[in-house]
C-alpha cells in the first residue's frame, strides 16, 4: 500500500498554458504532487533520476523530441512507469496516440476544447484525468533510497487459472463479444492478429473511446490482421470471420433478423450512458445474450470500472461461457477483476494465452457445425435408401 507517501507526477507539455492546467488539475488531489515539469521530452528524460515520478503526463505533439519518440526511449530504458497521453481530438493527434497506446501508453486524455472559462477547462479535465491516475497508480510501490529513479519492473507473467466457474458448463459459441477500456488497443493488437483467416466466429468489441478514435482503431487493427476489421455500421450482418469494433458515443447492440438463415444485424443507439459508458459492453454483452442465447463467449480485457460485469452475468445466466484478463498482465485490473470476483469467469488468463483460449472455443464451434453436417449428410442417405 502507499500509506500516506503522495503519487508523484511528472507534466511533459510544450504549452505552458496546459501545464498549468494539468497542474492545477493535480493539485485538486490531495494525494497527487507534481514533483517535475518538462517542455519537451528531452527535458522529461533528463530529469527522470530526480523526480523519480509514479506516472508521467506526456503532451502528443512538441518540439525537440515529441511523445510518441520520448515514450519509445521510456520503454527502451525499461522504465514501465504509467503513461497517460495527453492528445488533442484532431485525425493526427489519434493517429499519434493510438500508436503510442500500441506501443506501451497506459491511457490517454483529450485535452479540452476551446471553453468559455479557466474554471470549466479545469472541471472538463478533472473529470477525465483523477480517475485515470488513481486507477493507474494505485498499486504502484513506494519509492526508497535505494531503487529512487531505478526503472519499474514489469509484473512477472502469470499463470493461467483455468478452473471453471461451477454456474454452468462450458458451451459452444456462436459468436465472440469483447469488453475493453484503459490498455486496451495494446491488448486487441496482441489478440487479433492471432486469429488466423478462417476463423469461424463473429466477433463484436466494446472499446471505450471516442469517435474519432475508434474508427482509426479499427481501420489500424485491420492492417495488422488476418480478420477483416472495422468501425460497426448501422444494419451490417454479423458474419463469421469479420471483427466489428463499437462506434464511439453509439451503443453497439445484436439484434435478430426475420428470415429463413438470415443473420443478426448490428444496431447503433444513442440511449443513456451505462457505466459512465457510451459504447458500454453491458449493453452489447446483454443483446449478444438475447439474441444467442448460450451461444456467446464474452472476453473481458483491461480497463478501469466494472462495465461488462452486468453484461457477463446476464451471459452466464443464458448458459454462455466468460472469459477474463488477469491481474498481473492488465494495465488496470478493474473491468476483469470486477467480473472475476464476481465468479462469473470460466477462465482468468494471462493476455498472451487469450488467443488461444478463444481459439479453443472457436474449435469447438467448428467440430459442432461439422458434426451437424454429418449427422446432416447421413439422414439425407438414409431417406434416399428407403
Amino acid at each position: 500500500m502507499r500509506g500516506t507517501r503522495r503519487t508523484r507526477i511528472l507534466i511533459v507539455d510544450d504549452s505552458a498554458v496546459f501545464r498549468s492546467l494539468l497542474r492545477s488539475v493535480v493539485s485538486r488531489e490531495p494525494s497527487f504532487e507534481v514533483v517535475a515539469t518538462a517542455a519537451d521530452g528531452a527535458s522529461a528524460l533528463t530529469c527522470l533520476e530526480t523526480a523519480r515520478p509514479d506516472l508521467i503526463l506526456l503532451d502528443v505533439e512538441m518540439p525537440v523530441m515529441d511523445g510518441l519518440v520520448t515514450l519509445r526511449e521510456l520503454r527502451a530504458r525499461d522504465y514501465a512507469t504509467p503513461v497517460i497521453m495527453c492528445s488533442s481530438l484532431t485525425q493526427r493527434g489519434a493517429h499519434i496516440t493510438l500508436e503510442a497506446l500500441a506501443r506501451g501508453a497506459s491511457d490517454y486524455v483529450a485535452k479540452p476544447l476551446v471553453q468559455s472559462s479557466r474554471e470549466e477547462a479545469v472541471e472538463a479535465l478533472a473529470a477525465e484525468l483523477l480517475p485515470r491516475i488513481h486507477a493507474l497508480t494505485r498499486a504502484a510501490p513506494s519509492a526508497s533510497p535505494a531503487t529512487a529513479g531505478a526503472p519499474l519492473p514489469f509484473p512477472p507473467p502469470a499463470r493461467a487459472n483455468f478452473a471453471t466457474s461451477p454456474q454452468s458448463p462450458e458451451s459452444t459459441p456462436s459468436v465472440v463479444v469483447v469488453g475493453v477500456s484503459t490498455g486496451g488497443p495494446a491488448a486487441l493488437e496482441a489478440i487479433l492478429p492471432l486469429l488466423p483467416a478462417d476463423f469461424p466466429l463473429p466477433m463484436l468489441v466494446v472499446q471505450h473511446m471516442p469517435e474519432l478514435f475508434t474508427r482509426l482503431l479499427a481501420e489500424r487493427l485491420d492492417g495488422n490482421c488476418h480478420l477483416r476489421v472495422a468501425e460497426a455500421t448501422e444494419g451490417a450482418p454479423v458474419t463469421a470471420g469479420t471483427v466489428s469494433i463499437a462506434r464511439g458515443n453509439w451503443h453497439l447492440e445484436v439484434v435478430s433478423t426475420a428470415g429463413p438463415g438470415a443473420h443478426p444485424t448490428l444496431h447503433l443507439t444513442q440511449a443513456a450512458q451505462e457505466n459512465h459508458c457510451r459504447p458500454a459492453a453491458d449493453v452489447l454483452f446483454r443483446s449478444a445474450a438475447r439474441v444467442y442465447g448460450s451461444g456467446v463467449l464474452g472476453v473481458v480485457l483491461t480497463g478501469m470500472g466494472a462495465d461488462a460485469l452486468n453484461g457477463s452475468r446476464v451471459i452466464r445466466e443464458q448458459g454462455g461461457s466468460v472469459v477474463v484478463q488477469d491481474e498481473a498482465s492488465s494495465t488496470v485490473w478493474g473491468m476483469p477483476g470486477a467480473v472475476a470476483n464476481a465468479g462469473l469467469a470460466n477462465r482468468i488468463l494471462p493476455l498472451g494465452v487469450i488467443a488461444a483460449e478463444i481459439l479453443r472455443f472457436a474449435g469447438r464451434a467448428t467440430a459442432s457445425r461439422q458434426n451437424q453436417e454429418i449427422r446432416r449428410m447421413v439422414h439425407e442417405i438414409r431417406r434416399m435408401g428407403r
